[in-house]
């Protein structure tokens, strides 16, 4: 079973399901989940899609896949008929950014001009290496450390995350609603994907992990509280992330022994270090399995080592 054929249920902490406000497209498999605060979710897009409504329009996180474009496009239709004004695109992977043309089309920021798609430039540099259309482009684009604005009654926080799932990874916060949009910086249905092609690294990884800890508060017992949507899967809160950074530690420590041992990178995969999480975290369906995720680890220290 593919990502895009995964479809989750979100577990929210503390309330029952049937508080759970679900709107589902009977002419696809979009799947709409209110979070809370301002914040929906949709699934079924191939990756997770965040939107945010209110008084003052739309604004999306990551658009999905090319193939779910209008799909995307008719459920965020169903939570509100206000002006699409914003696209943030937390990656340039296409299955977070196949629908950006769409919904920026379908929407307008002043003037008349499309929704703006904002992201870091790592995520341009990228897009225009591949030759992508003008319009589908991020062209309000940052290079800080983060970036900040107010829309829909709350601030919204862009948090950028070098040199982890890539060089142009960034998280949001809406501080009012509580909710984190982590992007592939956390997944619940797989081991983390470090693209060290795209710039990835496992040390920006936990960084940027304990990046999202400091903002996220618990509810009562740890469970609720800061609400995150990972790039694929359910729902998690603080404990799920902590969960995640915990296992990247563990088995980015045992490698570099490994590493130190002086074993080869067919060595180190045949010890298996990240066995028990495996099945946790391991997704033999997947094109990204147990034994890519220890091999990226194993290179990317070695390149660092050899610095």
């Amino acid at each position: 079973m593919s990502r895009g054929q995964r479809i989750v249920s979100v577990v929210l902490a503390g309330a029952a399901l049937a508080a759970v406000s679900t709107a589902v497209s009977a002419q696809s498999s979009i799947e709409t989940y209110h979070v809370q605060g301002n914040v929906h979710l949709l699934l079924g897009a191939g990756a997770n899609v965040a939107v945010q409504v209110g008084e003052d329009g739309v604004l999306v996180v990551d658009t999905g896949g090319t193939a779910s474009r209008e799909a995307v496009l008719a459920a965020i239709r169903e939570i509100s008929d206000g002006p699409i004004r914003w696209i943030i695109n937390t990656s340039a992977d296409r299955a977070h950014t196949g629908g950006n043309e769409t919904i920026s089309q379908a929407g307008m920021t002043v003037n008349g001009n499309p929704a703006a798609i904002i992201s870091h430039e790592n995520v341009l540099a990228r897009m225009t290496a591949e030759n992508r259309p003008v319009t589908e482009m991020p062209l309000n684009t940052f290079f800080e450390a983060g970036r900040d604005f107010y829309f829909n009654g709350e601030a919204i926080f862009l948090h950028h995350v070098p040199a982890a799932h890539t060089d142009g990874d960034i998280f949001v916060y809406f501080r009012g609603s509580d909710v984190l949009v982590a992007g592939d910086l956390f997944l619940t249905t797989q081991y983390p994907v470090i693209d060290l092609a795209a710039g990835g690294g496992v040390d920006g990884f936990v960084a940027g992990l304990n990046a999202m800890l400091d903002i996220a508060v618990p509810a009562y017992l740890q469970e609720g509280g800061t609400y995150v949507i990972p790039g694929h899967g359910r729902i998690g809160d603080e404990a799920d992330i902590v969960s995640f950074r915990d296992m990247l530690f563990i088995v980015r420590a045992r490698i570099a022994d490994l590493i130190a041992e002086g074993k080869s990178l067919e060595q180190a995969i045949q010890a298996r270090p990240a066995l028990d999480y495996d099945p946790r975290y391991g997704n033999a369906s997947s094109d990204w399995t147990s034994d890519d995720f220890v091999a990226a680890i194993y290179q990317n220290l070695k390149a660092r080592g050899a610095r």
